[in-house]
């Protein structure tokens, strides 16, 4: 199903006079392709989750309209929705048991849509099926990991079918394998499935690795929407170029010159096609390239060896950063000469970025 988002906005009132509130969620206008499954990404406080809850209807919008597939839904309720949705903490009922916490939804089921308990029980064993429970359904959510907790939130969301699956952080309870793992599973889910899920995170390589599109998000506007490979190599701007990728993107004060583009005094690249102009520029850790007579000189601080790849540290007197990263292959040798290692820098993994509005300055290699 095709979800479309019109001028959505959720405004929160202040506290007194004085408080003008929060726009937690600004004009959002975006539509979601069916069957899809989309990364909504940004750092806490930026919005997700109110946009989350806006499109499972517990919150009510500001203004705009909210369309699944042809049908506004804007003002319906939330349980006419056809919505799943996974809470962060799951959300188990702790007297209950696996089966009876994925037919509780079921249960519930009224009118023409009210099911025969033979009917429930085999919905209930396909969800369990499909996210790989079927040997934990007599249990009750204490005797149950925090992966099988999660399964189990992802089963009860699942077992009427829902039209949209919204997962809110579902995966922050979980250690970084149970993390990996669960992505995964989240992923051949959604593909088995072919619902249109949006998923809720802060954490970039989640989003990146399992998303078919990615919504960057800042302050409650909208930032890039794209593939997850093309944000990352072409960010509209200097705060979705930092907030993806790592380790983080190295970022230093430049300055387009003559057809030049400087970092200092050092020309790092020939250019062509971009007005002289103060800038950012920002190169990617696989961008640096370790050499003798390379342009850009930087004060060498440490290497850290990570089998396949090495990790040099190194600093900057045009950066704010006191730590700064460039990833080369561990057969590179990297020789400081004086405490200074030089490199050159790829043109396709440096991007440029105005110093005043931040946004994305295009140029050619000359």
């Amino acid at each position: 199903m095709k979800v479309v988002l019109e001028n959505l906005t959720k405004k929160f009132p202040g506290r007194s006079k004085k408080d003008p509130g929060v726009t937690a969620v600004n004009n959002f206008n975006i539509e979601i392709p069916d069957g899809k499954l989309i990364g909504l990404l940004g750092p806490s406080g930026c919005g997700k989750s109110t946009a989350l809850n806006l499109l499972s209807g517990l919150l009510a919008p500001t203004s705009g309209k909210i369309y699944f597939g042809d049908e506004d839904v804007t003002d319906v309720q939330p349980e006419k929705r056809g919505i799943g949705l996974v809470f962060q903490n799951y959300a188990l009922y702790p007297h209950l048991t696996v089966i009876e916490n994925i037919l509780f939804p079921l249960e519930n089921l009224k009118g023409d849509e009210k099911l025969s308990r033979d009917e429930m029980m085999k919905k209930a064993m396909e969800a369990a099926k499909l996210v790989q429970i079927e040997s934990l359904l007599s249990r009750k959510p204490k005797e149950l990991s925090g992966g099988q907790q999660q399964r189990v939130a992802i089963a009860r969301a699942l077992v009427k079918m829902p039209r949209l699956l919204l997962l809110d952080e579902p995966l922050s309870n979980l250690d970084a394998r149970l993390r990996l793992q669960t992505r995964e599973e989240i992923s051949r889910i959604q593909k088995e499935t072919g619902i249109t899920t949006i998923f809720v995170t802060h954490d970039q390589e989640e989003a990146m690795s399992i998303s078919d599109l990615i919504i960057v998000t800042k302050d409650g506007v909208i930032q890039q929407v794209g593939k997850p490979q093309d944000v990352y190599d072409n960010p509209t701007n200097l705060f979705v170029a930092e907030f993806l990728g790592t380790p983080q993107i190295n970022t230093f004060e430049g300055e387009i010159r003559d057809n030049k583009l400087y970092i200092g005094d050092e020309a790092v690249l020939n250019i062509k096609g971009a007005e002289n102009q103060k800038v950012y520029v920002a190169v990617r850790p696989e961008a640096f390239i370790p050499a003798e007579n390379g342009p850009l000189s930087c004060k060498f601080k440490a290497l850290e060896v990570m089998g396949r790849d090495i990790s040099v540290v190194f600093s900057s007197e045009f950066s704010d950063r006191k730590a700064l990263r460039a990833i080369i292959g561990a057969d590179v040798k990297v020789e400081p000469k004086d405490g200074v290692v030089r490199f050159f820098v790829r043109s396709q993994k440096t991007e440029v970025f105005n110093r005043d509005t931040k946004e994305r300055v295009y140029y050619e290699e000359a």
